[in-house]
């Protein structure tokens, strides 16, 4: 995490010098009005996880993320002000020497040149005999060593390149878990970044999930067959089947594609289903005691594309085993997909998985996307379970909010919605220090 301190006149300077200094991904930890105008302390890639480690017992006091940030704000300023403390020693000590007229030898080149590498602004020092300031300097090494750890997250028992890579490694997990990947898949992907800046491991750590992501070559409308959503009850398994109908019957016609639900088990579940059907002009079968699943795709066999809703049943519901086995038994080539709410946490869409896994999955359709703060999380599941992705679902609009997935777009589309999170949270907290 990157902290950083602005002062101006007025708060619009400051803000701007924020945005030109630190771009649109920083992060408002406080501000507040000091002598001659504001002073504004921002941070990027800020994790308030992190930053809770860092505090350690102080951040109980934080009775919220605002509070939290303040407090982190404080420790950085702390942290300066012993550092320009250290700075001015450091001075005192050269002046010192150079009144003296001592001719020194080169035993302080280590120190300076770690004074000079860790903090560039900081003038070299002159060089001088350990016997005369072996104890004074002995002092500011271990005191400018940890300002060093704590500015800038090191542990200092590692070796500097060690130290360094994994100092950035840490700092691209955090990012990616910030994206929304939960963290075993964010630390094994921040581990392959071996040295280098933060920002090509994150361009890199982008590459990988455009690559881990697995998305349908083929859209259905044109491949046609027979095709199943499954999961659960609100997931939008019926809303997406209109969709993808009504797609259909706009591209081809409303002749060669029918409707089917195996959702007997519910009053009236298969009403949304044939209000569908009525506007488009589609037929709608129920699978029940009467007609088994086969014999209703028997007779369908001359459509083109016949696309399947189901019961959103759990492991504890009546019916759910005889569900999967009904579509896992068929002698029609039944591609069933699981439909995924980008809302759910990772616990749930990984537990509706493990549920629904029987039925022979073919992939996977993701929905509510216009709903979720994050997107790594759906990306993250799909790349663990490697379901292939071929549909998402972005709004409430009849075809118009179904998009064919593609993984490029989706990984791009992740990250501009991190970037509106970040945004409005920065906004939000500049809002909250002004009232």
């Amino acid at each position: 995490m990157k902290v950083k301190r602005f002062f101006a006149q007025t708060m619009a300077e400051a803000l701007k010098q924020v945005s030109e200094q630190m771009g649109p991904d920083a992060v408002i930890l406080s501000n507040r009005r000091v002598d001659g105008g504001v002073e504004i302390v921002t941070a990027l890639d800020y994790d308030e996880n992190m930053a809770r480690q860092r505090l350690g017992n102080q951040a109980e006091e934080a009775t919220n993320g605002s509070r939290l940030a303040e407090m982190q704000a404080d420790q950085h300023r702390r942290l300066e002000d012993e550092l320009s403390r250290s700075r001015d020693r450091i001075r005192e000590v050269r002046e010192k020497r150079a009144s003296q007229g001592a001719s020194y030898a080169g035993s302080f080149a280590a120190i300076q040149e770690e004074v000079s590498g860790g903090f560039g602004d900081i003038e070299p020092l002159p060089q001088a005999p350990r016997e005369a300031y072996s104890d004074e300097l002995a002092q500011m090494r271990a005191e400018i060593s940890s300002l060093k750890d704590m500015m800038q997250g090191h542990r200092p028992q590692q070796e500097p390149e060690v130290s360094a890579t994994t100092a950035v490694q840490q700092r691209l997990a955090e990012r990616l878990q910030e994206f929304g990947l939960g963290s075993d898949l964010a630390g094994s992907i921040s581990r392959r970044h071996k040295a280098g800046r933060l920002e090509d491991g994150w361009k890199q750590s982008l590459k990988m999930l455009c690559t881990g992501v697995r998305t349908s070559r083929m859209e259905w409308l044109d491949e046609g067959g027979a095709y199943a959503l499954v999961g659960p009850t609100g997931s939008g398994k019926t809303t997406t089947i209109g969709k993808l109908a009504a797609r259909y019957v706009l591209k081809h016609g409303s002749d060669s594609v029918a409707l089917v639900t195996t959702d007997r088990y519910r009053v009236a579940a298969h009403e949304q289903l044939f209000v569908f059907g009525r506007i488009l002009n589609v037929p709608v079968r129920v699978v029940d005691e009467s007609h088994s699943l086969d014999d209703i795709l028997d007779e369908l066999s001359d459509r083109h594309l016949v696309l399947i809703d189901t019961a959103g049943l759990t492991s504890a519901d009546k019916g759910y085993q005889e569900q999967l086995a009904e579509l896992a038994r068929s002698h029609h080539n039944i591609k069933t997909h699981l439909v995924v709410s980008a809302t759910s946490q990772p616990r749930i869409m990984k537990s509706v998985w493990h549920c629904y896994k029987m039925a022979n999955l073919a992939g996977c359709v993701m929905t509510k996307i216009d709903e979720a703060l994050t997107l790594g999380e759906s990306l993250g599941f799909v790349m663990e379970t490697s379901l292939p992705v071929a549909y998402y679902t972005d709004g409430q609009k009849i075809p118009e909010d179904l998009h064919h997935a593609e993984a490029v777009p989706l990984v791009r589309l992740a990250v501009d919605r991190l970037k509106t999170l970040q945004q409005q949270q920065a906004v939000a907290e500049g809002l909250k220090e002004h009232a």
